[in-house]
Parts: structure tokens; C-alpha cells; sequence
């Protein structure tokens, strides 16, 4: 059975202008789509295109210096590149929601919580002042909040950091959306509450139905959590698959590599292999594949010729010359030094 879009990412690309003749493409042409009631990871280092791809996606780019220059967002059938800004506030907060990286940033320090909370359910539903508050109290309950009406009369800078996550979860779901965008939800919380901040977030999905683009550099938080994963590198899509897929049998070497960084109880490993080097700097992107420098299986061809996405197999798709289905490359290279 196919299932049935919700979103649909068509070659977008997002730069960041330094002047009118200057800029920097932070997001390359990528596409993917999200289906209805579809858990979705957007994995990858700092600095790979992971929260910028949210924002182009939620048209929030408007107070930087970046711009989508390309490609379509189509949300429940609308492009939401063409829409106005009045339109585009309609569906921001209502049909598609946001849980920020940094809840203290996130939150208004001067406003208690009541106040952001009603404000926002008041601005995408027809409830009077006080249903909106007995909606925000109820929603604050479900996300495990014991005192909701407590909690409703404190400002930001009085709750710790697991509750202003708690409490900015129940502001994105509030007005029941239909996509939620949860950008590294659960950093800087430890073990205990990041554990049941992701339970909640899988109940409330499965409850309500909607779908979730999860973005995390936590590969533990992909397996828990999503149904499907991209992995992005330097602003470009490297590979696509079920999660059970990835897990299992990936195939680009950046993929290889993330996988085999984390700590497995166990394994008996003293010191983790990691990736050699660091991120490329947009503003100078090697030639050819953008991983080439940090990989061990290179070739010439690889540092001279940038790859397509390849289809691996039909849930699979892999950016990366060792892959390409017309050149039957053996899996070989230079060793790791």
C-alpha cells in the first residue's frame, strides 16, 4: 500500500547571501517526502543543513540573510513558497508546528506561559479566552506536567529545562497539527527526561495521527523514534532508507561511519572509530563528492566527479560513485590511515 503524502520537498535550495553578488548555498537541490501519520529522521552533523532545511520549509528565513532560491514545498497540497505571508501564518502554528532546539530561547521570557499558549490556540482555533486556557491546561497534562494551572502562571526563567521542553511540546500541539517539526528535541536534557519526552512524542503521534520530521544528530533517537531516514552531509541528501535498512546495511560511507561511532554496551571497544576531519566550509566545497577528503574508500573519480543520488534498491537511495548501478566499482580504496 502506498502511502499517502503529507509533504513533499522538490529540489529545494536555500542560500545565504553576503551581499547581492555573494552567497553560500547551505541547502543543495534536495527532495524527500513525508507521508501522513509518518515518522521521519533528518540525521547528520552540526553544520550539515539539518535546522536550515526546517526553517526554508517553515519560511522562517525571512530575518536572516538566507533565501530559498529554488524548488517547491508542497504541504497538504499547496505550495507554501507561493503563499503569502498572511496564509503562510495560518498553516505556521495550525496545520504545521515547530518545537525549537533551545526551549529557553524558544520561550518569551517576558510573558508567562499562559499568555503564549492562549495567544497561540486563540490564533488558529475559534475558542473564547477561557477554553483556550482549559485547552492549555489539558494539553500540559497530557505532555506529563502534574501542576498544569501552576505552570500556566510561571514565566519561562522558572521552569528547568525538561519543562520548558514539555511545555514547548504541548504549545506545537496544541492546535492539533498535522506536521510537527521537532528540531534536536531533546538536547541538553539528560537520559530520564529525553527517554520520556521521546515516549511522549511517539504517543502523542500515534494518538492524533500526524506526522513528524524528526531532526537529531542522535542515531539511538532514530531507531527508537522514526519509520524512515535521510542522512544529510553538507547541505546535500547522501542516503535514504527504512530505518531497519539503514541500520542494517548501509551504504554510503558517511552513513557507515555515524553508525559505527556509537557506543554499543558490550562490544568490548576501549576507543570508538570516528570520522576523520570535519564538515567542509560552504563558502569552499571540495570538487567532486563532498566527502571525498574524509573517506577511506575514495577514488579518483570520486575527488573529480560529484555523484548522483543513486537508487541502491527501491527503498534505497545512496549518493556515492561505489554505488552507481552503471559502473559496477568493487567496494575498494584507499586504506584508513
Amino acid at each position: 500500500m502506498v502511502q499517502e503524502k503529507l509533504l513533499t520537498v522538490n529540489k529545494l535550495r536555500t542560500e545565504f547571501f553576503q551581499n547581492k553578488k555573494t552567497s553560500v548555498t547551505a541547502i543543495n537541490e534536495i527532495s524527500f517526502d513525508i507521508g501522513k501519520g509518518e515518522i521521519l529522521g533528518l540525521v547528520g552533523e552540526s553544520g550539515c543543513g539539518k535546522s536550515v532545511t526546517s526553517l526554508s520549509i517553515m519560511r522562517l528565513l525571512n530575518f536572516t540573510s538566507g533565501k530559498v532560491t529554488k524548488g517547491e514545498v508542497i504541504f497538504d497540497g499547496k505550495d507554501l513558497q507561493k503563499l503569502s505571508e498572511k496564509e503562510m501564518r495560518e498553516i505556521r502554528g495550525g496545520k504545521m508546528s515547530m518545537i525549537f532546539q533551545e526551549p529557553m530561547s524558544s520561550l518569551n521570557p517576558a510573558m508567562r506561559i499562559d499568555k503564549q499558549m492562549i495567544e497561540g490556540i486563540r490564533l488558529h482555533t475559534n475558542l473564547s479566552k477561557q477554553e483556550a486556557r482549559e485547552r492549555a491546561a489539558k494539553i500540559l497534562q497530557q505532555v506529563g506536567i502534574p501542576d498544569p494551572e501552576r505552570v500556566l502562571k510561571n514565566y519561562p526563567h522558572q521552569l528547568s529545562g525538561g519543562m520548558s521542553q514539555r511545555v514547548m511540546i504541548a504549545m506545537a500541539m496544541s492546535c492539533n497539527p498535522q506536521l510537527l517539526i521537532a528540531d534536536e528535541p531533546t538536547t541538553a536534557l539528560d537520559v530520564t527526561i529525553q527517554a520520556q519526552i521521546l515516549e511522549l512524542m511517539k504517543k502523542i503521534q500515534q494518538e492524533e495521527g500526524m506526522s513528524i520530521l524528526l531532526i537529531t544528530h542522535d542515531l539511538g533517537v532514530v531507531a527508537e523514534m522514526c519509520t524512515r531516514v535521510i542522512v544529510m552531509y553538507a547541505g546535500e541528501i547522501v542516503e535514504e532508507a527504512p530505518v531497519e535498512v539503514l541500520f542494517n546495511n548501509p551504504t554510503h560511507p558517511y552513513t557507515e561511519g555515524l553508525i559505527a561511532s556509537v557506543p554499543k554496551l558490550g562490544s568490548g571497544v576501549k576507543v570508538l572509530p570516528s570520522i576523520p576531519g570535519s564538515v567542509p566550509d560552504l563558502s569552499m566545497l571540495p570538487k567532486g563528492c563532498r566527502f571525498a577528503p574524509r573517506c577511506k574508500y575514495a577514488t579518483e573519480r570520486c575527488h573529480n566527479e560529484e555523484p548522483d543520488l543513486f537508487e541502491v534498491s527501491e527503498h534505497q537511495k545512496c549518493r556515492c560513485w561505489l554505488r552507481d548501478p552503471h559502473a559496477g566499482v568493487p567496494r575498494e580504496g584507499k586504506e584508513e590511515k
